[in-house]
């Protein structure tokens, strides 16, 4: 379930604000956005996975939880954000 080395290079390059961004809350959004789908796709052919449910709640509460600081501190750069992963609101 997890996300490889390569994945989170490209992702943090795509989202990322520099040259070597991996910290900012965009890019940290944008990994967990990714793990959260790959997650969503196990649980169509693995129902009964509790244990990777309750990981994947974790996963939704942190991404949410990052969304609201950015909210916080610079709307512009959360209005982008959403608007490019393609998360609702």
């Amino acid at each position: 379930m997890s996300i490889t080395t390569e994945r989170k290079a490209e992702l943090a390059k795509e989202h990322g604000r520099g040259k070597d961004d991996t910290g900012s809350p965009e890019v940290q959004v944008a990994i967990l956005t990714d793990r959260i789908q790959t997650l969503t796709e196990h649980f169509k052919t693995h129902a009964k996975d509790n244990h990777s449910r309750r990981g994947l709640l974790m996963l939704v509460n942190k991404r949410r939880n990052l969304l609201d600081y950015l909210k916080r501190k610079d709307h512009q750069r959360y209005a982008d954000l959403i608007a490019k992963l393609g998360l609702r609101k």
